[in-house]
């Protein structure tokens, strides 16, 4: 970015920490960018995070490292904005919003603020639609339902960036707009080389930020991410999906920040201000009336595996459910979603809802017969056969390589389940047991 001539140069900085720097400078906006410029002619851009009268807060994009105090700041008296039309589609940006994909500049493209005014309230509407995945332990058990943010959570070294590739490829999503924060370079290959390799590039966004990367883009990426979703939701009526990983990267930097700020930390580290911080994203979510969706799935890895901890606990406050990933499988009994309701049997199939409970439960009385096992008690004929549903339960649906239609998946259920139980023995409505219960099922031992 060229400096603008007649911007005047502050040079009178008080301190340099960390990636901040503080400055006196008459006339700052809270989010506008300055253009940091060292005595050798090297600049960057920063933003203005912290304001006390005309003390300027900065957050250096590029790192302070080899910043000089005699540095001068000019600000240009603007906030961030980002590149937003049909022609970003397929491309990958950095946590800057620069094109790092080697395509074609992109400046005479339409820009929108990343901190753009929240939406009307009396413009969104109940979610009415769900989310296909073809992911069975997603769409029979926790509907994935348009405008709804719902995270998953794990822990470090589960296969949960595989799972969301899967969702962003499989979704039937118009614009998938994926934010990657703080990833390895294996990591980000895996998502770019997944969607171009399954055919959804050229409708896909990527905002990538690597480990190496500074950790002030980490904290513009899910803006970046969420300013372009909601502009097609809202401009170009697009459904739109939004994936997001890792939100405890995201969080872990807010730390960071606070702690060359001297800001007092609340739990374990993290400042006061993470709940807000964490809300003003999720809160993004919305189906809009005569307009388009945004949808939010993130992940939240969960330090120590302690669903305790202030990210995860925020987050389950703000969220509307979870995807509880661990062992390699999404978790039946820890895993919800709160508004499946608003789907299940409307916008499904009649008996997606009382399948789906009966499966759980047999699982769980599953579940309760392999404890008993373990423990050396004798086991009942139906125990035996409870036993049986557990592990046909964990390969047809559970495996995590298990792609079916809900269609098929609600088939496939009533079929395990008549392969093991009577039509008397299923917690089922009769109507449906008589519709839907195959006529030739013959119970197994």
């Amino acid at each position: 970015m060229r400096p603008h001539p007649t911007l005047a140069v502050y040079r009178d900085i008080r301190d340099i920490r960390g990636d901040v720097l503080r400055v006196r400078a008459p006339g700052a906006a809270f989010g506008d960018l300055a253009l940091v410029e060292n005595p050798d002619g090297t600049r960057g851009l920063a933003r203005v995070i912290e304001l006390q009268r005309d003390l300027v807060t900065l957050q250096v994009f590029h790192g302070t490292r080899g910043l000089s105090s005699g540095a001068g700041v000019r600000l240009l008296g603007e906030p961030l904005r980002v590149a937003c039309s049909d022609n970003i589609l397929g491309r990958v940006f950095s946590g800057a919003g620069d094109a790092i994909d080697g395509g074609p500049g992109l400046h005479a493209e339409p820009r929108v603020d990343i901190a753009g005014p929240p939406l009307n309230p009396l413009a969104r509407r109940l979610p009415q639609r769900m989310i296909h995945t073809g992911i069975p332990m997603i769409d029979l058990f926790n509907t994935l339902v348009e405008s709804q943010k719902l995270p998953i959570f794990s822990i470090p070294g589960e296969p949960y960036n595989a799972l969301l590739a899967r969702v962003g490829f499989q979704a039937d999503a118009d614009v998938v707009v994926f934010g990657g924060l703080g990833l390895m370079f294996d990591d980000y290959h895996f998502f770019r080389h997944s969607f171009e390799q399954h055919g959804v590039a050229h409708r896909t966004v990527m905002f990538i930020n690597l480990a190496g990367d500074p950790v002030v883009e980490r904290l513009l990426l899910p803006d970046l991410a969420l300013a372009v979703a909601e502009q097609y939701a809202v401009q170009h009526d697009r459904r739109v999906l939004v994936l997001l990983t890792d939100m405890t990267a995201y969080a872990d930097a807010h730390k960071e920040i606070g702690i060359s700020l001297e800001r007092v930390p609340a739990t374990r580290g993290h400042l006061g201000d993470l709940y807000t911080q964490l809300a003003q994203r999720y809160e993004k979510a919305c189906q809009l009336i005569g307009s388009g969706s945004l949808t939010l799935l993130t992940v939240t890895t969960l330090p120590g595996n302690d669903i305790t901890h202030p990210v995860p606990d925020n987050t389950g406050y703000i969220t509307e459910g979870q995807i509880y990933l661990h062992d390699g499988v999404i978790d039946p009994f820890g895993s919800l979603s709160r508004l499946k309701q608003h789907v299940i049997g409307k916008a499904t199939r009649d008996d997606h809802g009382q399948v789906m409970n009966a499966m759980v439960q047999l699982y769980a009385g599953a579940e309760e017969a392999r404890r008993k096992q373990s423990m050396g008690f004798d086991l009942s004929a139906f125990d035996r056969r409870l036993l049986s549903f557990g592990e046909r339960f964990r390969t047809r649906f559970m495996d995590m390589n298990v792609t079916l239609p809900l269609t098929a998946a609600l088939d496939l259920a009533w079929s395990t389940m008549a392969e093991l139980f009577a039509a008397t023995e299923l917690p089922l409505r009769k109507d449906l047991i008589a519709r839907y219960f195959p006529a030739d099922a013959r119970v197994s031992a």
